[in-house]
């Protein structure tokens, strides 16, 4: 008898190795864990080589030339290490509103004169610290609260925009520290790559890695894709949530810092609209809204896109409004052919 419900017990409740096993076959059908490359990677690349040939016709000298090639990967970067915690939470079947308001925090709170009389390091840990530290709010209220991650993280972006106002009193803070300054500078570029750029690119490796190759990958998946079957197969649901959120946040203060780096100074103005790239660049990548599927390469290429495109845009005189117009057909239509492809 004892034996039969101990056998009972351990089916419901498998080990950590079964735990995250039955969701691994999803993800990998689903382009999480298989092939590099699906047919909508190919097709962002493929967008890309027409908005480089675009470049290459309209304006050859500008857009081929190494600098501005580089002023693509700079810009992308630290929206790109937002994008990243973004896919994340969005995969879990969430959605972060206040990654915008959150580097804006962690920047104007970063670059207080009491801040850096603590240096490089003492910047750095303040911005991650904030980071996570709103991530973290953000978190517990939509998974413990609970409620509804599109209110939580409202609350989070005025909340967050408003004590950024507070702090800086609306001024921009100048940093003052060599050690920062000194990133941005030429001498700073290894290989010709500015260190801002390294750091996305490791934050893009780790983020694949960790979706991939690691039960926390597998789980966020899982949770994305079905909460309730998630619970059932012992995964704890909530605090998965949270984590999803911490990382979300993390990914905010090192995207501060580095804005840090490129702008010289702190301003509550940072991130204006960061949430909304952020996402977009997110589902033009592959990421359900739903959640349950997505991919980092995906969310970086969609990055990218963005990106060339605003170059693009800029190096024609072309008007923002207009660039904000072609962003929303962009997005528009990546919607309308994830639609076509779940119901399919």
């Amino acid at each position: 008898m004892n034996s039969t419900k101990g056998q009972a017990v351990h089916d419901a409740a498998p080990g950590p190795d079964t735990d995250s096993a039955p969701p691994a076959k999803p993800a990998r059908r689903r382009g999480l864990g298989g092939s590099p490359l699906d047919v909508r990677h190919l097709s962002l690349i493929g967008v890309l080589v027409v908005l480089a040939v675009v470049g290459a016709l309209t304006k050859p000298d500008e857009f081929l030339a190494t600098e501005n090639l580089r002023l693509i990967l700079t810009q992308a970067s630290v929206i790109g290490v937002v994008t990243v915690g973004v896919t994340f939470v969005i995969i879990g079947g969430g959605i972060d509103l206040s990654v915008g308001a959150i580097v804006a925090l962690a920047s104007v709170w970063a670059t207080t004169v009491a801040t850096q009389d603590f240096g490089l390091g003492g910047m750095l840990v303040c911005s991650v610290l904030v980071g996570v530290g709103c991530g973290l709010v953000n978190g517990l209220l939509v998974a413990y609260g609970p409620m509804v991650p599109f209110i939580a993280t409202l609350a989070m972006l005025a909340s967050a925009r408003g004590l950024a106002l507070q702090i800086s009193d609306g001024k921009t803070q100048v940093v003052n520290v060599d050690s920062v300054l000194d990133l941005g500078v030429a001498d700073s570029y290894v290989l010709g790559i500015p260190p801002i750029v390294l750091v996305f690119a490791l934050v893009c490796v780790v983020g694949w890695l960790l979706l991939n190759r690691t039960t926390f990958g597998r789980r966020t998946v899982a949770v994305g894709g079905n909460p309730e079957a998630s619970r059932l197969a012992g995964i704890a649901v909530k605090r998965q949530r949270l984590l999803l959120y911490l990382l979300s946040g993390l990914c905010c203060g090192i995207a501060a810092f580095m804005l840090i780096i490129l702008t010289g100074s702190g301003q509550n103005t940072n991130g204006n609209l960061y949430e909304l790239d952020a996402i977009a660049a997110a589902i033009i990548g592959g990421t359900l809204l739903s959640g349950g599927r997505g991919t980092i390469l995906g969310s970086v290429l969609g990055v990218l896109v963005f990106t060339t495109i605003t170059n693009l845009f800029a190096l024609n005189n072309l008007q923002t409004d207009v660039q904000q117009i072609a962003k929303g057909a962009i997005i528009v239509a990546a919607v309308l052919v994830q639609k076509g492809r779940s119901s399919s």
